[in-house]
This record gives C-alpha cells, sequence and structure tokens, in this order.
C-alpha cells in the first residue's frame, strides 16, 4: 500500500512538472516572438502571385502546403543534379554584351507536376544594394531557369508536393561565374 501510494505520488509529481513545462514553453515561445499580422499578414517565404512572372494558368496542388519553406528544395529539387542543371544553363546562355555585375536571384515555387510559377525576382549588386539588371538579362535567364526539365517533382508519404526553390545567379560583366545553392 505504501509503495502504491509512492508511485502515485512520483506520476502525479510528473504529470504537474509536464504540465509547467508545455505550457511554459508555450507562453514563452508566444511572448517572446509575438507576430503584428497587420505589419506581417503572410508566413514566412510567401511569394504574392499578383506581383509575380510566370504567374498565369499555374496552380497549386495544394496552397495551403507548401514544402521546403525555410530554405528551398536546394539540390532535392533539380531534375538529375545540380552539375547537369549548370551544365545547361551555361550552353544555352548568351551574354549579349551584358555588363552586368552581382547577383540575380530567383524564388519560385514548383508545383506537384514539377512545373515551375511564380517567379519572384531579386536583383542586387556585389554589395548587396538593390540595382536593376538589363531587362533582356533577367528575361533570358527566367526563361532559362523555368523551364520544367529541370525540376524534380518532389514527393512526400508518397504523394507529389508543391515546394519553394530559389536559385542566384552570380554574375560579372554579364558572364555567370556561380550558380547558387
Amino acid at each position: 500500500m505504501k509503495a502504491l501510494k509512492i508511485i502515485t505520488f512520483i506520476v502525479l509529481g510528473l504529470c504537474i512538472i509536464a504540465l509547467f513545462v508545455f505550457f511554459g514553453g508555450w507562453l514563452y515561445y508566444h511572448k517572446k516572438f509575438p507576430v503584428n499580422e497587420e505589419v506581417y499578414p503572410n508566413y514566412v517565404g510567401y511569394i504574392n502571385q499578383e506581383t509575380t512572372a510566370l504567374n498565369r494558368s499555374y496552380n497549386l496542388c495544394d496552397p495551403k502546403t507548401i514544402y521546403h519553406v525555410h530554405h528551398g528544395a536546394s539540390e532535392e529539387g533539380y531534375a538529375g543534379n545540380k552539375k547537369q542543371y549548370r551544365d545547361d544553363i551555361l550552353a544555352q546562355y548568351k551574354n549579349n554584351s551584358y555588363t552586368d555585375s552581382g547577383y540575380l536571384n530567383f524564388r519560385f515555387l514548383v508545383n506537384c507536376e514539377g512545373k515551375p510559377g511564380w517567379f519572384e525576382t531579386i536583383e542586387v549588386d556585389t554589395n548587396y544594394q538593390k540595382t536593376q539588371f538589363s531587362e533582356e538579362l533577367v528575361s533570358q535567364l527566367l526563361a532559362l531557369t523555368a523551364q520544367a526539365k529541370h525540376w524534380n517533382i518532389i514527393r512526400f508519404d508518397e504523394q507529389p508536393v508543391d515546394y519553394y526553390m530559389y536559385v542566384s545567379y552570380k554574375l560579372k560583366d554579364g558572364e555567370i561565374t556561380e550558380i547558387l545553392p
């Protein structure tokens, strides 16, 4: 009987400690990281389809569940591998006397069919200051990046899913010197 009382007190004590830890953690997280939804109405990684390129006739399979939100799919997203992607882009790219230097970044979504769309373009110079590259250069790299042959269909629990991807082109005098990530 005495052993049963001891076990009961131990179990109750552990339950109370677990509740304090759970609710304390919940309160700490929500008080430490409050979100002002008026200023930040969207989730991390949100891409506004109204302001993006290649957004016509493009549908997501499940707009409420998009994978690789914070960092993009990276290596997993490339069809084949990144080296094949790089080789294909460099073979197709033509420097038409461009003098642009810096980073041309594309953030976009690839739907469950492996089709890319909703491209957001970010252009910065070598000092990471916002800049404007040649419109023709941006259009050419957008068209090359948007080729569906470059992107995998990614699966989660055997189901194809929508996912984020990003590609950055490092440019020096119009030449692609590196493709990131």
